[in-house]
C-alpha cells in the first residue's frame, strides 16, 4: 500500500480545464480555472 505522502507526491500537476495551463495549487482552494480564465468569465 502506498503511503499518503507518496500518493500526493505522485499526483500530476493541476491544470486549468479551459486553457490547459498548469496552476499553482493552494491549500483550501477548490478553484478549477486559472486566474486568467476566471477574469475572462462574465459575472451573472
Amino acid at each position: 500500500m502506498m503511503s499518503p505522502l507518496e500518493f500526493f507526491r505522485t499526483l500530476p500537476p493541476k491544470t486549468c480545464p479551459e486553457c490547459g495551463e498548469h496552476m499553482e495549487e493552494q491549500a483550501e482552494s477548490y478553484m478549477l480555472e486559472c486566474d486568467r480564465c476566471l477574469s475572462k468569465r462574465e459575472e451573472y
